[in-house]
């Protein structure tokens, strides 16, 4: 190779860029979940950190082997400046493109929540589909439970609530950005689902173990804080979910003559004005099957028993939403929807359009459409 071409050859070279910026994946510590609280004028934010190394699955790896959380606190006078503060002494760089989810307090939440939202919107790593929750326990102690059988804590309820949800269907999952757009709808109650730690139903070696459970929702009307209802409360929301997969109920409550698993609701709210008020009116459809036959009852006398308890739950939900001043049952945003006319006129500008007679009517029809491996005793 003549001279010439040797050194054109190296003066490309020279010209290639090289991985100077690249960083070990190994050697980085990744932020899987966020908690945020504010007391004294100061944001306080904690980091779960998560050694993926250890969650990734290989021939090294023993199911059950518990995988160790390190959980990071920071203060400051902005959201901004609390996570930075955790930088000092994290040794690792950190990364936060795999933030699942973010858990707020409640003092964060009467202070105002859409602030914090910009922030962590604004950050090139973070997604805008993280799951947003709030409570009232220390943030610290919920991201440091584990999952079952010391599975890796990212298959929990806190980042993974579809497997809970797609058997026992009460409270919706919510993402920020979900969360973010309801509230800044006109008509509508916004709904944010209540994280908490359950320590009485499962053990480890006799041993009592700690794991995470929706107990309920926090509302928010006009971006403000309004009120909690529990699990129980919000019974009767449940029926007016389109993504409901798949929910229990005893036929009828106290005394079951057989226990039911409901799916796939189909529901319309309509409204109308008498004596300058708006009344509503509810239809619903919804599929059944029988997952215990108690006594013996005709297909027909069950189906009658658990449009009953249904009606009962709607009215009980609906009831303790308006005691709290809040649209469990968003009948306010339908209205909002359907006929912006009306809610012009009769709930723009109210503080709380709604009262203990808006729902007029309740239509609901059970289709029992198999009764399981068994067939129905006759």
């Amino acid at each position: 190779m003549s001279i010439v071409k040797r050194s054109a050859w190296l003066g490309i070279l020279l010209l290639l860029t090289g991985c100077w910026n690249s960083k070990d994946l190994q050697t980085m510590a990744y932020a899987t979940a966020l908690g945020i609280d504010y007391a004294d004028g100061k944001y306080i934010t904690y980091v779960q950190i998560l050694n993926f190394s250890n969650i990734a699955k290989s021939e090294n790896n023993q199911v059950g082997t518990r995988i160790p959380i390190w959980v990071g606190r920071g203060e400051g006078k902005t959201v901004s400046e609390s996570l930075t503060s955790i930088y000092s002494t994290s040794q690792l760089r950190l990364f936060w493109g795999h933030v699942k989810a973010v858990i707020v307090s409640e003092a964060l939440m009467k202070k105002g929540l859409p602030d914090v939202y910009d922030m962590l919107n604004r950050y090139r790593e973070l997604r805008y589909n993280i799951l947003f929750y709030g409570t009232n326990k220390p943030l610290d102690k919920l991201l440091s439970l584990t999952s079952m059988l010391n599975f890796s804590p990212i298959e929990s309820l806190l980042t993974r609530p579809e497997q809970y949800y797609s058997q026992k269907s009460l409270i919706l999952p919510v993402y920020g950005y979900k969360f973010i757009a309801d509230l800044n709808e006109a008509g509508n109650s916004t709904m944010l689902p209540s994280l908490t730690a359950n320590s009485v139903v499962w053990e480890e070696d006799q041993s009592r173990v700690s794991l995470y459970e929706i107990n309920g929702a926090y509302f928010f009307n006009n971006d403000k804080y309004t009120a909690w209802l529990s699990q129980e409360d919000l019974k009767g929301a449940r029926w007016l979910q389109t993504k409901l997969e798949r929910t229990p109920l005893n036929a009828p409550k106290e005394h079951p003559i057989a226990a039911l698993i409901l799916e796939g609701p189909k529901y319309t709210v309509d409204a109308h004005v008498v004596n300058e008020k708006v009344r509503f009116t509810i239809s619903l459809k919804i599929h059944a099957f029988i997952d215990e036959f108690r006594e013996h009852a005709t297909e027909a006398e069950i189906e009658t028993s658990a449009e009953t308890e249904i009606k009962n739950e709607i009215l009980m939900s609906f009831h303790k939403g308006v005691n709290k001043r809040v649209d469990v049952l968003k009948l306010s945003e339908t209205l909002y929807r359907k006929h912006p006319d009306v809610w012009k006129t009769h709930f723009k500008g109210k503080e709380f359009p709604l009262d203990k007679d808006s729902i007029e009517k309740i239509d609901v029809k059970v289709n029992i459409t198999h009764s399981g491996k068994y067939k129905e005793r006759k």
